[in-house]
């Protein structure tokens, strides 16, 4: 059998799964959604945001892109960010980036081009505002990872000042923004930093090292 459709086999023996349970269930997905969530994650196959938080269908809604970048140019997050503030007016979103993220590997090694060059051109402009604390490291792995933690902190910030964000705060809008890493070796979730309405901006210092090594790595 070909991959692709043990897929669509797998699709029906989740919806049958789901109705055994509960023969309502897509009789409520149809209703609409009221989410209260939003997340913003890395495009990462390892990475299924729903799956690791285990949230059911219609629990949350998701953008995801190649280093959870935040750019008031990208049409696409900015239409979804619009939705979930205005429309849903989900309380919390998270931007969640995770260890060994292969957009942050290639703004270290450089050589990118085309359409990915491009993209990559937000997480350049962290490496640059932290190329100290990010070289600073003993090795490449290292390197990477802490580019990650700098990278979620960097995009939060990004997002609270959209003029989305602004805006709903503005309108005394409960949102409240988390950065979040998540850590491929142990399926783990591990927190950043969070802002809200109060939070200064400009005061927000350097996100906490959140990595511990590895229980395989000498001691």
């Amino acid at each position: 059998m070909r991959h692709y459709k043990q897929l669509l086999l797998a699709n029906k023996a989740w919806a049958k799964e789901l109705t055994d349970e509960n023969p309502e269930f897509f009789k409520r997905q149809i209703a609409g959604q009221k989410p209260d969530f939003l997340w913003i994650g890395c495009s990462d196959s390892r990475v299924s945001p729903e799956q690791m938080t285990m949230t059911p269908p219609g629990g949350m809604f998701i953008h995801r892109n190649v280093a959870n970048l935040v750019n008031e140019d990208d049409l696409n997050l900015m239409s979804v960010l619009q939705y979930a503030t205005d429309v849903l007016q989900v309380r919390h979103i998270m931007v969640c980036g995770h260890y060994g993220c292969g957009g942050l590997q290639a703004t270290l090694a450089g050589g990118t081009s085309g359409a990915v060059d491009s993209w990559l051109t937000n997480a350049r402009a962290v490496l640059h505002a932290h190329e100290h604390e990010v070289t600073s490291q003993l090795d490449d792995e290292t390197r990477v990872n802490r580019l990650v933690e700098v990278n979620v902190r960097d995009q939060l910030i990004k997002l609270a000042r959209t003029k989305l964000i602004q805006a709903a705060w503005a309108r005394k809008q409960e949102v409240f923004l988390h950065g979040w890493v998540y850590d491929i070796r142990d399926g783990h979730i591990k927190p950043l930093l969070e802002i809200d309405t109060s939070t200064p901006l400009d005061a927000i210092g350097q996100p906490d090292k959140v990595l511990h090594a590895s229980p395989d790595a000498p001691s």
